[in-house]
């Protein structure tokens, strides 16, 4: 069956960021991934993930004020001088986290802003971190993200993100594919999945509606778990949801849909 990383965004938050490495280490896990690493020292993340025996799977480039409201500053023209700035600050830490593959959010398009522009300015933005990040050995992914819960994202389809990918040109740029996000936009999870497995190179999930565990809403996860591990899926599933009651309380779905512990 899949491997599940916990996304310690989400998950544990009961419990102070760094020490959500062993809560999720105690629960079964053997990845994590998270929105951003660089609040804290490299060192001090890196030595958490070998306390613990936990593969650093997924970060994000630097997002912009997040706190303030942005979701990337990727498609923004006028922020290219800090988006290059970001990618070199992103190599740092994943090297240091040995992290493989890194996400690039797209942005919020300006009210009034030309969406031509924003997609020109996203496309030489990802042909510059692509290139960066391929001699770093590191991935560079980019998400569709569902305009219901982030109104303007520029990025909100499958088809949308292949076409970038395919402007860009890039043999190092892949799709991240939320299922959740996914199944708010267009649905045809189990198709999609497979007709573009090649170039996904991560699987993020929660249920829908309430973008909670898996089991809690409308998607058969346990049907669209063994079409992901028959299609020959190898890559981690970022387990990237809302608990319901609690991360400890709401983990029997592992073992209830998948018969593993984490």
């Amino acid at each position: 069956m899949p491997k599940f990383a916990a996304n310690l965004t989400m998950l544990f938050n009961e419990v102070p960021f760094l020490d959500r490495f062993q809560a999720a280490a105690q629960a079964g896990f053997k990845g994590v991934e998270y929105l951003f690493p660089y609040d804290f020292a490299k060192e001090e993340l890196a030595e958490r993930l070998a306390r613990h025996g936990l593969v650093q799977v997924l970060h994000n480039l630097p997002a912009g004020d997040w706190a303030g409201g942005e979701r990337g500053i990727a498609c923004l023209p006028e922020r290219v001088g800090e988006f290059q700035d970001g990618v070199g600050r992103a190599i740092e830490y994943a090297r240091a986290l040995g992290c493989a593959q890194v996400n690039c959010l797209a942005g919020i398009v300006p009210a009034g802003a030309c969406q031509n522009t924003a997609r020109r300015t996203f496309v030489d933005n990802l042909r510059f971190a692509a290139g960066q990040l391929k001699e770093a050995g590191i991935r560079l992914l980019i998400e569709p993200i569902n305009t219901y819960d982030i109104p303007g994202f520029f990025l909100s389809r499958t088809d949308q993100a292949l076409a970038i990918i395919d402007e860009v040109g890039s043999d190092n740029l892949f799709l991240q594919y939320d299922i959740y996000h996914a199944q708010r936009m267009e649905g045809e999870l189990a198709n999609t999945i497979a007709r573009h497995l090649p170039r996904i190179a991560h699987i993020q999930l929660a249920d829908n509606p309430g973008r909670h565990e898996p089991g809690s809403g409308e998607i058969n996860y346990p049907w669209l778990f063994r079409h992901i591990d028959g299609l020959g899926y190898a890559g981690w599933i970022g387990c990237e949801y809302k608990p319901a009651a609690g991360t400890r309380e709401g983990l029997g779905w592992i073992a209830a849909l998948t018969g593993q512990a984490g």
